[in-house]
């Protein structure tokens, strides 16, 4: 007896057009996520684009509105850095218009007092300079006749070489026939920005305990007041201790210099060790130039060049001690930052403002640091090689935690397959 056929039922009909529609939604799938990646990529193209844009627009915008930007700018990092003396004055029971006054008053007496000891001296060297430069050519005798035989010798070079014709034009520059005359020409639209500067400070100060209330309370959500609570914290933090502490070292250092000048017999010692203090603001190229500075004070003031030369030279073994001993040891555990970052921030605000872009090139970078340390940093090269626009940089302490709470299952796993 043959067995039954199978039934039709037993291989459904609707097997193969099934198989074929799941084939059909998957790469519509596969098409949407590929739209939705092309599309994501694209905005973060554009948004490269604008950054690269906006960046390279940003130095020429400052520069030209260096009368405007670079008032403000300063102002704000020294409100900054006044906020933890707003906060004790606050803490004890004073109004926050009369804290921020009090700020701003201390301010401008360390500020009146680093002017008159050194803007003021510094005014009658000037003065004394022609009366006092046949004694710095008596000094620099020996260097000015090799600086002339070699002058000599390029000048024979050059009239064996053939010059066309001469033009009749010539060019005059007419310099201010004295210091005074420069102050009195200045002195209006510095005190122009310096008023508008302390205005600044002084309602930042005034509204910075409304403000910073405002801005976490704005927040959607708890994790997002929390992480603009942390950022506005760390941001006062970092700046306010690096202002803090390189100005007692760099105070420190001035006044141990100008004691050292004193007991050499160098004309106005607190001058040069406010001057001394005020250029180690400055990395790298201030404590070069304020030797350069007391090595022509010394030249005016001593008789021979050896002698014009100890003034410098202790200075720079002062700067060489604080540099690599004193500095590292009370900010470095602080706040750690590549000198390849701090050489380029200084030359990019020295050529935007000068000497002013100079002293704020560090506290600047500290600021910029510190946000995109929170925020993330722009991940150029994972744009280019993966999907990411920005990578987050946060504290070494949760980044190991983070780690370790996504290799806890692998580690689980393993430990298992072990036993």
């Amino acid at each position: 007896m043959t067995a039954p056929p199978p039934p039709d039922n037993l291989f459904p009909m609707d097997a193969r057009p099934r198989k074929t529609h799941t084939h059909d939604e998957d790469e519509a799938r596969f098409l949407a996520e590929t739209i939705t990646a092309k599309r994501d990529r694209l905005l973060a193209s554009l948004t490269l684009i604008g950054g690269v844009g906006l960046l390279i627009a940003l130095p020429f915008a400052l520069r030209a509105g260096a009368e405007f930007f670079m008032p403000v700018t300063a102002a704000l990092v020294i409100a900054i850095a006044l906020v933890p003396m707003l906060e004790w004055f606050e803490r004890r029971g004073v109004p926050s218009r009369l804290s921020a006054a009090l700020c701003v008053v201390i301010f401008l007496a360390i500020m009146i007092f680093a002017i008159g000891s050194i803007v003021l001296p510094a005014i009658d060297w000037v003065a004394r300079v022609p009366e006092r430069m046949g004694r710095v050519r008596e000094t620099l005798e020996p260097v000015m006749d090799l600086y002339k035989n070699f002058e000599r010798f390029l000048d024979r070079i050059v009239a064996q070489v053939p010059i066309g014709q001469e033009s009749g034009r010539t060019v005059r520059l007419e310099n201010p026939n004295s210091m005074l005359g420069l102050l009195t020409t200045s002195a209006p639209h510095l005190l122009v920005q310096l008023f508008f500067a302390l205005l600044v400070i002084f309602f930042f100060l005034a509204g910075w305990t409304a403000m910073r209330k405002q801005t976490i309370v704005s927040r959607g959500s708890f994790e997002g007041a929390l992480t603009t609570a942390r950022v506005i914290q760390q941001v006062v933090d970092a700046t306010s201790t690096y202002l803090g502490t390189i100005t007692i070292i760099n105070v420190s250092l001035g006044a141990l210099t100008a004691l050292i000048l004193w007991q050499l017999g160098m004309d106005s010692p607190v001058m040069w060790g406010g001057i001394v203090a005020v250029l180690n603001y400055i990395p790298y190229l201030g404590p070069i130039v304020a030797a350069l500075l007391l090595f022509l004070g010394g030249l005016m003031t001593f008789p021979d060049a050896w002698s014009a030369l100890l003034p410098p030279a202790i200075f720079v073994g002062l700067h060489l001690v604080e540099a690599n001993f004193i500095t590292p040891l009370i900010v470095g555990k602080r706040l750690t930052i590549s000198p390849l970052s701090i050489l380029v921030a200084l030359s990019f605000w020295a050529w935007v403002w000068g000497t002013t872009g100079a002293l704020l090139a560090v506290p600047l970078l500290i600021i910029l640091k510190t946000v995109f340390s929170a925020a993330g940093t722009p991940d150029i090269a994972g744009f280019l090689f993966e999907d990411g626009t920005l990578t987050h940089v946060g504290d070494p302490d949760e980044e190991e935690d983070d780690e370790r709470r996504e290799m806890e299952p692998a580690m689980v796993d393993t430990e298992k397959a072990a036993t």
